[in-house]
């Protein structure tokens, strides 16, 4: 461990992992934004914290069971000459259940039926399962792309703990300001939807670079604040 704390190599891989951690869980902070929205507001923190905890948990273990991620990725059903790996299975199903939180929570913000549908019956437990499983689908390809970034594990495991510990703190504003501004919350479930389908795509092999989806997230999200930004303005002049 002494020898890990000097060695300027592993110090590198500690600060890219952590980096690229926490770009990739973009994503899980905006799926634990909405889904914790579902619940009492003075719960939602706890519901944060817990479920992140528990990510963390399934996290290290996986990077403790690498050789087992690994073999997630060899081909075990041919379908019309496409082979599926667990990998494939996974990412489908966790796409596909994206999807369908993603659809419905717009309707619902549409429809205005948030009080009688999905909402209602949203529990406690309930979300700290989703915000778990959720995390497991997003930290697949995290976890494999640490083992070749970081020869440690002693590195992966900080660096993951590092990043689950950003997300903790950056869930509970960027929660706060997306259930306060209800075109930015639109604009948070079609990101859902569009990660989503990457990983629909991904489960049939036909990848998609995350730069792409990050760039139209970011472009969206520019557009989004200008938005906000001109209305407060023009509000503060009407004030006036």
């Amino acid at each position: 461990m002494l020898e890990l704390l000097t060695d300027p190599a592993a110090w590198a891989s500690f600060l890219t992992l952590t980096v690229l951690e926490i770009i990739l869980g973009i994503d899980n902070v905006i799926f634990i934004s909405i889904t914790t929205s579902s619940l009492p507001r003075e719960r939602q923190r706890l519901a944060r914290n817990l479920g992140l905890t528990g990510a963390l948990g399934l996290r290290v273990a996986l990077l403790f069971s690498i050789a087992w991620i690994v073999s997630l990725k060899e081909p075990v059903l041919s379908v019309l000459g496409r082979d599926f790996s667990w990998r494939d299975f996974i990412l489908l199903a966790g796409g596909l259940f994206l999807l369908w939180k993603a659809s419905t929570e717009i309707f619902n913000e549409v429809e205005g039926t948030e009080h009688h549908t999905g909402r209602a019956r949203a529990t406690f437990t309930a979300v700290i399962f989703q915000i778990m499983v959720l995390d497991l689908v997003f930290s697949l390809d995290s976890v494999i792309t640490a083992v070749g970034i970081a020869d440690e594990l002693a590195v992966m495991v900080a660096a993951v703990t590092v990043a689950i510990g950003v997300m903790m703190v950056a869930a509970e504003p960027i929660s706060g300001f997306v259930e306060n501004h209800p075109s930015t919350k639109m604009l948070a479930l079609a990101f859902l939807a569009m990660i989503g389908m990457a990983l629909v795509a991904d489960g049939f092999g036909m990848h998609i670079d995350r730069g792409f989806i990050y760039a139209a997230m970011g472009f969206a999200g520019t557009v989004e604040a200008l938005n906000l930004l001109r209305a407060r303005r023009r509000r503060r002049a009407r004030e006036r």
